[in-house]
């Protein structure tokens, strides 16, 4: 088949990935890309590339596919790059196109604008995946390479530059339907040890990570067949819906879910890959009969010894222990139980007034909606483990930790889901990194509502100072009128700043059906009970 340009045959391609949507900048070096999505499916013109893509990976999160951002090359790319390493931290499905020079000038290194040196040694850095189209009869061919690698498990970019004489070249391509990405099995012997432990389990526990969230019918079962207590990571959090009264959730490090591990005779892990955060840097302990489950087999005991590492699939390793379940003891189901209530009971009581915010949101949102979450201490403290989540889809938030990305993130996933609210919640501080996403939300109007809690800076690493430390450095930030800055965008713009305020603003703002920014005055709100500061390690300290 023939396409008059790279553009078309980009938007044939696309189409076949079942994608709608791209996000990304236009450029001398991706014109014909842009123009042609732009006719034939929805382009949206963020004002920044590495809000490309953080909003293509959000929309891929929140539909559970691959989203698409284009950039231009040079510094382009490189601004992507930051946003492409947190798709290979999280695992998520990103195609990135980018353009490049005119094939006769790539390396030549005579300065050619928008030329870069080694640019897809750069994208290959932070890809999973990363490629050159050499030529007009190849490009179909890798675009499609790049968006089967992308949705492989572990996941991660793939990313694709693409010079900018072979994008106005007429194009030859044959439509090929993409391989069932490889799914490995875990092997009969291992399912049989590990079911044999797991059958011996008087007291057990299971972790759900984001690896969890494609076996979600298979880990009701199991959690529901054995009596165990669920535990997940940030990434693992609505593989069983949060009011299940098995599910503990994403509160590994606290002092109840401590004692409940210590009593714990058998853990079962699912794709977890127990980041530092969630650890509290690897001093947590976990029970000694560990069965291990991740596709990723680098995974399997590079942080905790592992009884049984089955290397596989999760919901086929589920699947294989579910005949060997058997029920807890008796009591172990009232322990997990209060153990629930005790950890939330214990958040809810030491957030103060922002306990009342917490709450309005999950009463004005329905159950399925997205919130989206930038690292912020109202995310780190209660949006991460107390306000609940009934789907790993809409469960959005930088899992490698980079400020900054969240209004992105947002805007993404509520495009990919108009049918549903998106909340995002972000702090001063992260929401200037991409202020100029603010006017990207002014031009799209998805039905978003921007919570920014505003205290002035970088309230997380003031706390550590103030806690830690004799001065402040870098934490105390200008920060702008909100109300004047929503109405210099076009916005609606609403104020909380006394918790009887959190429920009528924010129904007020879920129901209007449009973008509103919402100002969390966090000095008239007035401070958590407990200071929060983030769970790292001082030397000395």
């Amino acid at each position: 088949m023939r396409y008059d340009n790279g553009g078309d045959l980009l938007v044939a391609v696309l189409r076949e990935l079942g994608i709608d949507t791209v996000f990304g900048i236009v450029s001398v070096h991706n014109l014909p890309l842009v123009e042609a999505v732009d006719r034939e499916l929805r382009f949206v013109p963020v004002r920044h590339e590495a809000s490309a893509v953080n909003a293509a990976d959000a929309y891929g999160r929140a539909r559970g596919t691959l989203g698409c951002a284009l950039t231009s090359t040079g510094t382009g790319a490189g601004n992507a790059a930051g946003s492409l390493i947190e798709s290979l931290s999280a695992g998520s499905s990103v195609l990135h196109i980018t353009g490049q020079v005119e094939s006769e000038f790539l390396g030549s290194g005579r300065g050619f604008i928008h030329e870069t040196k080694d640019q897809l040694g750069m994208l290959t850095a932070v890809s999973a995946y990363a490629a050159s189209v050499p030529d007009a009869e190849q490009a179909g061919r890798i675009l499609r390479e790049a968006a089967h690698a992308t949705l492989t498990a572990p996941g991660g970019p793939a990313s694709v530059e693409w010079p900018i004489d072979l994008q106005y070249a007429t194009q030859t391509d044959e439509p090929a339907e993409l391989p069932a990405p490889a799914v490995p099995a875990p092997a009969a012997s291992e399912l049989a040890a590990a079911g044999a432990l797991l059958a011996s389990a008087r007291r057990p526990l299971i972790w759900a990570g984001g690896g969890a969230v494609a076996a979600r019918g298979e880990l009701v079962r199991l959690l529901e067949a054995t009596g165990a207590g669920l535990l997940t990571s940030n990434s693992g959090r609505g593989a069983v819906p949060e009011d299940h009264e098995q599910v503990i959730g994403n509160f590994a490090t606290t002092p109840a879910v401590r004692a409940l591990l210590a009593d714990a005779d058998v853990l079962l892990t699912i794709g977890t890959h127990f980041r530092s955060n969630e650890t509290a840097d690897y001093t947590l302990k976990l029970p000694g009969a560990h069965i291990q489950v991740d596709i990723d087999e680098a995974a399997l005991g590079r942080v905790y010894p592992a009884t049984h590492a089955l290397h596989g699939d999760a919901a086929a390793a589920l699947t294989g222990l579910l005949p060997h379940a058997r029920p807890a003891e008796s009591g172990w189901a009232d322990r997990v139980a209060a153990v629930r209530t005790e950890v939330r009971a214990t958040l809810h009581d030491s957030i103060g007034p922002q306990a009342a915010i917490c709450d309005a949101i999950r009463a004005a949102l329905p159950r399925e909606a997205v919130v989206a979450r930038d690292v912020t201490i109202p995310s780190s403290s209660w949006g991460n483990r107390l306000l609940e989540m009934y789907d790993p889809c809409d469960n959005v938030f930088p899992r490698g930790g980079g400020i900054g990305q969240g209004l992105g993130m947002g805007i993404g996933a509520a495009l990919a889901r108009p049918d549903t609210p998106t909340v995002v919640i972000a702090g001063d501080g992260g929401l200037a990194v991409h202020l100029g996403e603010l006017l990207t939300l002014a031009q799209e109007r998805p039905r978003l509502t921007l919570i920014v809690f505003n205290d002035g800076g970088y309230g997380v690493l003031r706390n550590m100072q103030d806690r830690y430390g004799e001065r402040r450095s870098g934490v105390d930030l200008v920060t702008p009128d909100f109300e004047l800055l929503a109405r210099a965008c076009g916005l609606p713009y609403l104020r909380i700043a006394a918790e009887e305020h959190a429920a009528p603003v924010l129904d007020e703002a879920v129901a209007s059906g449009g973008p509103t920014l919402v100002e969390v005055d966090l000095t008239a709100l007035g401070p958590m009970k407990n200071p929060f500061t983030p769970p790292v390690r001082i030397p000395g300290q």
